[in-house]
């Protein structure tokens, strides 16, 4: 049995791919997978299954695409992925509400940062599947464009470290 955590993509965000947790555990569930909790409404649900993580992965995208009528990623980590997406975070100094991982299902393109558009006093740094960010006076006014980044999905380090420690203890 293993540990996953599976961050959907722009769900719940904007007004956009509304879905309730409670629809989402029910979906794993549906899946077989077990110990299925979420946290907050922006598609983060950490489960146990005896599946691999790319089993996983696809299940949980074909249910979705067939509830929400559109293809919805879902990037996979687990536990102790997780826990090094954490760990290795450059920007750990930083306030964590300011700074995000963008989870990819591979490594960032070599020519990332040289494709960055609109960058101010953001601070961009390539993880093993993740591109980090920190945005230096926050988010509402960036207008920062990574095009690597377009199939990926975000989430700021606060939730990170909460998605880590549920998987990390089981919680």
């Amino acid at each position: 049995m293993a540990t996953f955590i599976a961050l959907l993509r722009a769900v719940n965000v904007g007004g956009t791919g509304k879905l309730p947790m409670a629809e989402l555990r029910a979906m794993c569930e549906a899946l077989g997978f077990t110990n299925v909790r979420t946290y907050i409404a922006s598609g983060n649900v950490v489960f146990d299954t005896t599946g691999t993580a790319a089993k996983a992965k696809s299940s949980l995208e074909a249910v979705l695409e067939r509830y929400a009528g559109k293809p919805v990623g879902v990037a996979i980590r687990t536990a102790a992925e997780m826990a090094q997406v954490l760990a290795d975070n450059p920007f750990a100094d930083a306030a964590p509400n300011r700074a995000v991982a963008i989870f990819l299902d591979a490594a960032p393109p070599a020519d990332t940062m040289a494709a960055v558009r609109h960058r101010t006093d953001e601070a961009i740094a390539m993880g093993r599947c993740e591109i980090y960010v920190h945005y230096g006076d926050g988010m509402a006014s960036s207008k920062l464009v990574i095009p690597a980044a377009k199939s990926g999905t975000a989430r700021n380090l606060n939730t990170v470290a909460k998605l880590a420690a549920m998987a990390a203890q089981g919680i």
